[in-house]
């Protein structure tokens, strides 16, 4: 499962993903994220929330990447993720090299109230 929620007073974009992640799920979430970055400026931050998750499909790949490009088009301004366990981190680290550039800051933090914490102080 993946969960979409938009904040545009705090400028933040949260991804929670949870359970055993398909492809069909990733594309399924696309439209409502699209809407979800309408309501957000520039600069806005992205907390991906990987804690929940159990598994995704190597094919989930694609998908997670050109929502990546999208990202950096609408003008991500922080990227901050909860991997809780590295083993879930599932290529995500080596993804934002090649899709979020030297430009985005990337931070990568335990657990979801360490993100919020991290949000507060940004």
């Amino acid at each position: 499962m993946v969960q979409v929620e938009s904040d545009s007073e705090r400028a933040l974009l949260t991804l929670s993903f949870r359970g055993h992640v398909s492809p069909e799920e990733i594309r399924q979430y696309r439209p409502q994220t699209l809407a979800a970055l309408e309501q957000l400026e520039p600069g806005f931050r992205l907390l991906t929330d990987l804690s929940g998750l159990e598994s995704m499909a190597y094919a989930c790949a694609p998908e997670i990447e050109a929502m990546m490009d999208v990202f950096r088009q609408k003008g991500v301004g922080l990227v901050l993720r909860v991997v809780p366990d590295a083993r879930k981190d599932i290529g995500f680290r080596v993804m934002s090299y090649f899709h979020y550039g030297r430009a985005v800051p990337v931070l990568t933090v335990d657990s979801r109230d360490e993100a919020l914490a991290k949000l507060s102080a940004v």
